[in-house]
């Protein structure tokens, strides 16, 4: 089996390492090659992490002519990639990597491919890995959600260290990477304030029932978010330094710049602000959300933040 995996960031990089060490034959297109084909390793996003044999690098899109094709680009880019590139990927399997929901359409990942390559075999591929962790062979399990029969893919895309699980629940699945970063961008706040541990295992809770709300609404089944995609997905992102959200988080509640490092993607900050929008127009209660895109755009100070949270109407729980 071939496999092409779109995109050099950490989380593209960490994929194609792990299916080249699995047996596949790996081609990694990246828009800037910088020194990966000859030192063999991404120094930039996995330092330390050697390209195996079957891994190869290109930067010419002809030349990515594998069946199943893995689209790691970051959400707010994936559009744009397809517009320029779906013509020459459609008609393959292609699997959505990123997380989130596009700020300008609205649209989850497997949408907008779906725009661009009608005639594409789609699925998602969610859950709780750390790019670091795959692309050492530690234990991973995400899960693979797709309409239509996806055991085969399943099998072309599972090692021994990396386990996949099937999904038809696209919708959950998607919504359940995409939501889980909006709370642990919340989960670093509350932690870099200075609110401590019990007031961030709250705060996930009502997250969680919060991702649950909007997701279920859009179709979603509860029972997904409850798995890896879901509730597995929540609990490594938000309470790990290594996520970029939750680390965002941290300083963003310190006084932190409100803007990433550059270069560095932060993708619950545009979610926030695109399913805030899809939330009030639906009318689906989302506190956490509307307060992380409230301190985002300096519309509430944290003190204001945690007062607003704090005096929500008590009710059952």
């Amino acid at each position: 089996m071939s496999v092409a995996v779109i995109g050099a960031g950490a989380f593209g990089t960490a994929l194609a390492v792990a299916l080249a060490r699995g047996g596949r034959e790996v081609t990694l297109w990246a828009r800037d090659l910088r020194d990966m084909a000859e030192r063999r390793e991404n120094s930039a996003r996995l330092p330390g992490i050697a390209f195996p044999d079957r891994l190869r690098i290109t930067g010419d899109m002809t030349e990515v002519r594998a069946p199943v094709v893995l689209l790691a680009t970051p959400m707010q880019a994936l559009g744009g990639f397809l517009a320029a590139h779906g013509a020459h990927l459609d008609g393959r399997a292609l699997v959505t990597c990123c997380k989130g929901v596009d700020l300008t359409s609205g649209l989850g990942p497997t949408a907008i491919a779906a725009r661009a390559c009608p005639a594409a075999r789609l699925a998602a591929l969610s859950g709780p890995g750390f790019a670091i962790d795959i692309a050492r062979g530690l234990p991973t399990a995400l899960t693979l959600a797709g309409r239509g029969d996806t055991r085969a893919l399943q099998e072309a895309l599972s090692t021994e260290a990396l386990r996949l699980y099937r999904s038809s629940d696209v919708t959950g699945v998607e919504l359940g990477g995409a939501l889980k970063n909006v709370i642990a961008i919340a989960a670093g706040l509350t932690m870099g304030a200075g609110l401590g541990e019990s007031a961030r295992a709250a705060l996930l809770t009502r997250g969680f029932a919060e991702m649950n709300r909007f997701a279920v609404a859009r179709g979603a089944r509860p029972e997904t978010l409850a798995g890896l995609s879901g509730l597995g997905d929540l609990v490594l992102t938000a309470t790990s330094e290594k996520s970029r959200n939750y680390a965002f988080g941290l300083v963003l509640g310190t006084g932190g710049d409100k803007a990433p490092p550059a270069g560095t993607t932060v993708e619950g900050m545009a979610t926030a602000r695109a399913v805030a929008r899809l939330a009030a127009q639906a009318g689906i209660d989302m506190p956490v959300t509307e307060m992380v895109v409230a301190v985002l755009e300096g519309k509430l100070t944290l003190e204001q933040a945690r007062i607003t949270l704090l005096t929500r109407p008590l009710k059952k729980e």
